[in-house]
């Protein structure tokens, strides 16, 4: 059963806003905190949400990978983190599955490139694009130490320079620090 995560922008939360740019396409409204939970906020300025869901790319030989290494959220040194909401073009949606499949890691590498940051950058994939009202197709959470902040900045560089990211329309890059 897939786990719904909400995230709420606004004056309230665990994590501190320290800069929100938007990549690609509209921003969103600026918020001082954000609060990652199961349920929505009545104080939110905006609210995202998705579910986790199974992995719909994922070969094997990856998933070994993958599980090799586990994305651990909530580590105590993880005081940094990274919420990316990302919306793709119709293009992308009008690819049959295994063609979005050759783009995103024939291509692009997606997973691969990744896994190569898995031990220093935890990450959740939230899927949105189904729920009622959704503005994004993904949420994507990352934490990490504040010493590896300059990892997840290399990462999001090779991922953003891949021909998968030609389909995005719409990327805003909100980063965080967990409140005292």
């Amino acid at each position: 059963m897939p786990d719904p995560i909400v995230f709420c922008g606004g004056v309230a939360g665990a994590w501190n806003v320290v800069r929100q740019t938007a990549e690609r396409g509209a921003p969103l409204e600026s918020v001082a905190r954000v609060d990652k939970s199961t349920r929505p906020a009545a104080d939110a300025v905006w609210v995202l949400a998705g579910v986790t869901s199974n992995l719909r790319y994922t070969h094997s030989t990856e998933k070994r990978v993958l599980d090799a290494t586990p994305s651990v959220l909530g580590r105590p040194s993880a005081r940094r983190a990274a919420l990316i909401p990302i919306t793709k073009s119709a293009a992308w949606w009008a690819l049959a599955q295994d063609e979005r499949r050759a783009v995103l890691e024939e291509q692009s590498r997606h997973i691969a490139i990744g896994s190569e940051y898995l031990a220093a950058i935890s990450r959740q994939l939230v899927h949105c694009r189904d729920q009622p009202g959704a503005i994004f197709d993904f949420l994507t959470w990352f934490e990490f130490a504040a010493t590896d902040e300059v990892l997840f900045d290399e990462l999001l560089a090779k991922l953003r320079a891949s021909a998968e990211w030609r389909f995005v329309e719409r990327e805003v890059d909100i980063r965080l620090e967990k409140a005292a």
